[in-house]
């Protein structure tokens, strides 16, 4: 082990200790300094959040971009702020301080003991959508990348069960099936598909370039019939308190199979006109929040 990874693993737990303790409005004010403090610094990882939402707003100028590259840094750190002390939050709150809306179909199908599957983008604080919907849909399960240290992914598995969700690892060979056997007992199950973290992708027509997007979702759909729905997360202030949007896009169709197609080539097509069907609903939602996105790797082939 490098002596990289203990300072990680200390200054996570530092960072966690630190969220829940102080006061709240301590440490919102303390999490949008540090925003701001990086924003001004910039660097890689702000340098490509740039340009990612530059494909957002490609006809935002420099001060625009400014302005949109601190608040999207602002709205990160109150992303890990709010999870850091989310498994300290009353019911009332975790579930007071969610709205969702479009979410008949998807309460319908997990009513009918079918099953759900999510398209997520890594927009508004999916860790918060995830705690409410253990509480106010059905069993929540998930598929989360392996972190590295080891002790960081290990805090992170128990904080995301600590809030009613069974997360498998990615890249494990056993973890299809289990989704298959979770969505066939009626289970929810939300992915984080807006980057390909594997070297199955499908590529998808994004924000007008092609990008690479995980083929997960529309794969568990087309194997058990579960629905398949693109999700768009982003805050609202209402009445003085700041809100957690759910909003669920319409069930995402199968494609009828063709004359003369194969199973295997209408699979392989389903699973890109679904893909790409999720992309728009995503692209979407970021063009109209693209300060929630938080996203600070590269994305688009050009970059």
């Amino acid at each position: 082990m490098s002596l990289r990874e203990p300072l990680l693993v200390g200054a996570f737990r530092a960072a966690w200790r630190f969220a829940r303790v102080v006061p709240e409005d301590v440490a919102v004010s303390a999490s949008r300094r540090v925003a701001d403090l990086l924003a001004r610094r910039g660097g890689p990882r702000v340098d490509q959040l740039r340009r990612n939402v530059a494909h957002a707003r490609p006809d935002a100028g420099p001060a625009e971009l400014d302005a949109l590259v601190r608040d999207g840094l602002r709205s990160y750190a109150r992303y890990w702020l709010d999870a850091f002390r989310l498994p300290g939050w009353t019911r009332e709150r975790t579930v007071g301080t969610v709205r969702m809306d479009h979410g008949a179909q998807l309460r319908a199908a997990l009513a009918d003991g079918r099953g759900a599957i999510g398209f997520l983008g890594h927009l508004g604080n999916w860790d918060h959508a995830a705690a409410w919907s253990a509480t106010e849909l059905a069993p929540v399960v998930t598929v989360a990348e392996r972190l590295r240290p080891e002790e960081v992914y290990e805090e992170f598995l128990t904080f995301r069960r600590s809030l009613g969700v069974e997360v498998l690892p990615l890249g494990d060979p056993a973890t299809f099936g289990t989704l298959l056997r979770r969505l066939r007992a009626g289970a929810f199950v939300p992915l984080l598909a807006d980057r390909d973290l594997s070297a199955a992708g499908v590529e998808v027509d994004f924000l007008g370039q092609r990008v690479r997007m995980a083929q997960g979702p529309a794969a568990l759909a087309l194997a058990t019939g579960a629905p398949l729905f693109p999700f768009g997360l982003f805050h609202e202030v209402a009445g003085g308190r700041r809100v957690l949007v759910i909003d669920v896009g319409p069930r995402v169709p199968v494609p009828d199979r063709h004359a003369g197609e194969s199973a295997r080539e209408h699979r392989r097509r389903a699973v890109a006109q679904m893909t790409q069907a999720c992309a728009d609903a995503l692209a979407a939602v970021v063009v109209a929040h693209p300060d929630e996105w938080h996203v600070l790797q590269r994305v688009f082939g050009q970059d």
